[in-house]
Parts: C-alpha cells; structure tokens; sequence
C-alpha cells in the first residue's frame, strides 16, 4: 500500500477540492494526478485563460445565424420573388378573355339595320355629270 502525505490547504479551498473529486472520481488521489496530468499534457498552465467558453462560442454564433437567416429572407422579400413573378409573367402565353361589349338592347337591335341606303336615282356617272 501506498504511503499517503499530509498537504496543508485552506479549509475553504479543501473543501471545495473534496466537494469536487467525489463528484468525478472515485478518491481525491485520483482526482489530483488527473488534473495535474492534464496540465502536464497540454502544456498550460492552470492560470492561463482557455479563452471563449462553449457557451459564449455558442450564442455568437446564433446570433450571427440568425443575423444571416434575416439578410437571406430579406433579399428573398425584396429581390427574388419579384423577379420570379416578373420572368413568369414573360413566359405565359395565354391570350386574354375577350368579353362582348355591353350594348343596350334596343341600340343592338337598331344596329341590324342599315341606317344609311344609297338611293339608286340620285346616283350618276360621271357622264351623266358631264352632260350637266
């Protein structure tokens, strides 16, 4: 077995440091060399900072989604669906309804009859006119 050390903590601090390693390990041995492994490992230091956490990572980046997501359906508001509906509007190629016209009927019937008739005996040519 073992040999175990005794290390002089603040009573804050020890309890924090206990509080933790029975959380994620199985004894405080254990949890110590896991983290003084990770910093041996990685190359860093325990006072530097990691930067951007994953949270702050992730709402930048929802916002700058959601930024995009209003700029796509802007230009689909403002650019595509005019044009769709422009170029569509070129290609139909159906002919209009013609509707009759609205005639009153006793203007549609007069009009089956000729208002004006040549009248035969008043008509001449042109010698009849030259001999005039």
């Amino acid at each position: 077995m073992d040999s175990f050390i005794g290390i002089r903590f603040k009573k804050e601090t020890a309890k924090r440091f206990q509080t933790f390693s029975r959380t994620y390990f199985k004894s405080h041995t254990e949890a110590m060399t896991t983290m003084l492994d990770f910093f041996f490992y990685n190359e860093i230091s325990p006072k530097e900072k990691l930067g951007p956490t994953g949270r702050t990572i992730e709402a930048k980046l929802l916002k700058r989604i959601n930024a995009v997501i209003a700029i796509m359906r802007d230009v689909e508001k403002t650019q595509t669906k005019p044009t769709v509906a422009m170029i569509q509007s070129l290609f139909e190629t159906e002919e209009p309804i013609k509707k009759p016209l609205i005639v009153e009927k006793k203007y549609a019937e007069e009009k089956k009859e000729v208002r004006f008739r040549e009248i035969e005996s008043t008509r001449f040519t042109n010698e009849e006119r030259a001999k005039r």
